[in-house]
């Protein structure tokens, strides 16, 4: 069991690390850009859709890397269960249809829980990139009724 809950700590600590290196990458490309300088709310509609995929791209990542190890501790047969188990464990879904072995059955909980966090920072992202294209709409003198530019 310690060793299983080791590697458990050490994914979360790498899913922790991933999101954070992603979510560092998107705001740094969007501060840098005039993405958000353009008080427009089709731009700002645009942003958040592309902000949303780069959000999505970073889960499905981390949902395959916990699968990998799955699929590396061989708890699943095949590759494709492991990343369904991963992306229902994940996501808090939890069907049920699959189940880890009795030794590993504590990292099921706890990618449930990393999931939760990493999700909980995704949502803390959007609502920044929402209020940071907001913040450059009132500046810019525009109001959500009225349209600008």
């Amino acid at each position: 069991m310690l060793p299983e809950l080791s590697i458990g700590c050490c994914l979360l600590a790498v899913t922790v690390m991933i999101h954070a290196a992603g979510l560092t990458a998107v705001l740094r490309y969007i501060l840098n850009s005039s993405l958000l300088k353009d008080a427009r709310l089709g731009r700002l509609a645009s942003v958040l859709v592309c902000v949303a995929w780069a959000l999505l791209m970073l889960h499905l990542v981390e949902i395959g890397l916990w699968a990998l190890v799955y699929w590396w501790q061989r708890c699943f047969p095949d590759l494709e269960s492991s990343l369904y188990f991963s992306g229902v464990t994940y996501t808090t879904v939890g069907y049920g249809d699959l189940l880890l072995a009795k030794d590993w059955r504590l990292l099921a909980p706890l990618e449930a829980l990393t999931g939760i966090l990493m999700s909980g920072l995704s949502v803390s992202f959007f609502f920044v990139v929402m209020s940071k294209g907001v913040a450059a709409r009132t500046a810019a003198g525009g109001t959500t009724g009225e349209r600008t530019g």
